[in-house]
């Protein structure tokens, strides 16, 4: 029976993030990218959204590497998750595998996992794959595309690019990708991001020039400048420290994140910081404010960053004032726009002069608009193509373009996560739900653990509110169903719960259900939706109660009783 090549995307179609894809050929798999994303507004509690892995743990014998396009997020920051469930060996180059290995380190995986770094023109053989690196711009550096030498053809996977003649690394290898197209490729998946953009993306020299009139502004006011970027927009940050070298100001670097960034890009040579520029966080204090320039984490809203921490009143060093111009130096991801605003009016709120996309050109986007997508399309002249990196709506239009430039439709497919492209017998075919791709939760420590019921439980307590009463219990109280008796802290409380049979029903509507923290014996309390811990565990327990509705006083009576 003829092996088949299959194309498995297990995150990065309809959503902006989550970015990872299988490949497989018999008893071969490679995985590019192994990215995370980040939660919506409706996902209570919940840190971060990764894919589910399950098809990668049932075959993780024939997985015979990971390759990684570049260094953001979107396309590493699962890779803890992923070796906790399976381990292979990683590819990247070298600043993406520096980023990969400060991951690795602070999962304590660093001995586990094998980590190899390699540059743009070389070629690494995985199994029945042969996968060559081709450098391209993005806002990252050391971004790469791949070309995948399969059994049945070449694939060629685009990564996030752009065309960025101008760029600090070099203009993108657009002779490679002509060479590949004369040597027939047979099927590019390529980003969608800027699909619906037309025209070309700016060059990231564009921002030097903002940056430089809005020093100057901010020196002729004596404002101090804090500006918010992505932590690995290395690039973004040179400019920034150039021009506080040029106006003499002294630069401090807060976020966690864009501390350990900078120190491996500058470890490796990617960030040139000239002698006494770069000053600790906590020094800022010996300076005047026109002296400091502060480069943040935040530009997303993110709730526990630096900037919006600022913006709240939280953080531990910096307190924002009418001396301050901020500077949010990057756009909203689809999906953050409520957040990045909330920011924006509390930095507002507290008299800074904050600046940010909508008002000045202090952004250029990573990702290629429709002029550098066609540009791309005809010179690789691929025989099939798969839009990838994007919601359905860039999918769609990447998709249109296609066709514009002569393509088939019958050539073009539209997937979503977990369905499996085929090939077999010179044609592919899709495969509807051929992989579980469900979005996986992480809360804190926990990943998998929080399901649809949880996040509309914590929907309603949200909108609902809750009251919370808290008792310790003494393996010598009586634990009845109509009185409880607690005795804590110098002080009774009897809590009596009327519960008469004609008021049965009204008791369940306005009470709700009472939950026990921790792994104590529980029993339901008749008809009324209470919950009682019981009492020979002598713990301590703690009773939520959804909802208290007006009337519910003739339910719920508490008493307290001071002295004894």
């Amino acid at each position: 029976m003829a092996e088949k090549l299959k194309i498995i995307p297990l995150g990065g179609l309809n959503e902006i993030g989550k970015n990872m894809t299988v490949l497989e050929y018999g008893k071969d798999i490679i995985i590019i990218d192994c990215g995370l994303g980040f939660p919506e507004d409706d996902m209570y509690g919940v840190d971060l959204v990764i894919a589910d892995m399950t098809y990668l743990v049932k075959n993780q014998e024939k997985i015979r590497g990971m390759f990684l396009t570049h260094g953001h997020e979107d396309h590493i920051g699962s890779i803890p998750y992923a070796m906790q469930q399976f381990n292979c060996p990683i590819h990247g180059t070298r600043l993406t595998a520096g980023l990969v290995k400060l991951k690795l380190e602070e999962h304590h995986l660093e001995r586990k996992v094998k980590l190899f770094t390699h540059e743009a023109g070389e070629v690494v053989k995985a199994g029945c794959f042969q996968v060559e690196f081709i450098h391209v711009n993005h806002s990252i550096a050391d971004a790469v595309a791949f070309a995948v030498k399969t059994p049945v053809g070449t694939l060629v996977f685009s990564g996030d690019f752009k065309i960025d003649a101008m760029a600090e690394d070099g203009m993108i290898d657009l002779a490679r990708f002509a060479q590949l197209g004369q040597e027939g490729v047979l099927l590019l998946m390529a980003d969608s991001t800027n699909a619906e953009r037309p025209g070309y993306t700016q060059t990231e020299q564009k921002v030097n020039a903002t940056f430089d009139a809005l020093f100057a502004r901010a020196e002729a006011n004596k404002k101090r400048l804090i500006i918010a970027t992505f932590a690995s927009n290395i690039s973004r940050v040179q400019q920034i420290i150039n021009c506080a070298e040029k106006y003499g100001r002294k630069v401090a670097l807060s976020g966690r994140s864009m501390v350990n960034v900078m120190s491996i890009a500058s470890e490796l040579g990617y960030l040139k910081v000239p002698d006494g520029v770069l000053i600790d966080l906590n020094m800022i204090s010996r300076y005047t404010k026109e002296q400091i320039v502060l480069i943040t984490t935040g530009s997303q809203g993110e709730p526990m960053s630096a900037l919006t921490r600022m913006a709240f009143a939280d953080h531990r060093q910096v307190a924002v004032g009418e001396d301050d111009m901020i500077i949010i130096s990057a756009r909203p991801i689809p999906g953050n726009e409520k957040m990045v605003a909330n920011v924006v009016n509390k930095l507002y709120e507290k008299g800074a002069k904050v600046i940010y996309s909508d008002i000045a050109d202090i952004h250029v986007s990573g990702h290629a608009c429709q002029e550098e997508l066609k540009l791309i399309h005809s010179l690789i002249k691929p025989k099939y193509f798969m839009p990838v990196h994007g919601e359905y709506r860039h999918l769609k239009h990447h998709a249109l373009l296609a066709q514009e430039l002569g393509l088939p439709s019958n050539h073009i497919f539209i997937l979503e996560n977990g369905d499996a492209l085929t090939y077999n017998k010179k044609r592919f075919s899709i495969t509807k739900g051929f992989a579980p791709a469900e979005a996986v939760f992480v809360d804190g420590l926990g990943v998998g653990d929080v399901g649809s019921i949880v996040l509309r439980d914590r929907k309603m307590l949200s909108e609902a509110g809750l009251i919370v009463v808290v008792a310790a219990l003494d393996v010598a109280v009586l634990l009845d169903f109509r009185e409880v008796r607690v005795r804590h802290a110098q002080l009774l409380t009897l809590i009596n719960i009327r519960c008469a049979a004609h008021k049965m029903d009204r008791c369940r509507q306005h009470l709700g259900a009472f939950l026990p923290v921790g792994r104590v014996a529980a029993k339901a309390a008749d008809r009324t939706g209470l919950v009682m811990v019981a009492p020979e565990y002598g713990i301590p327990a703690v009773l939520y109660l959804h909802s208290l509705l007006p009337g519910a006083e003739e339910i719920l009576q508490l008493h307290q009783v001071g002295g004894h």
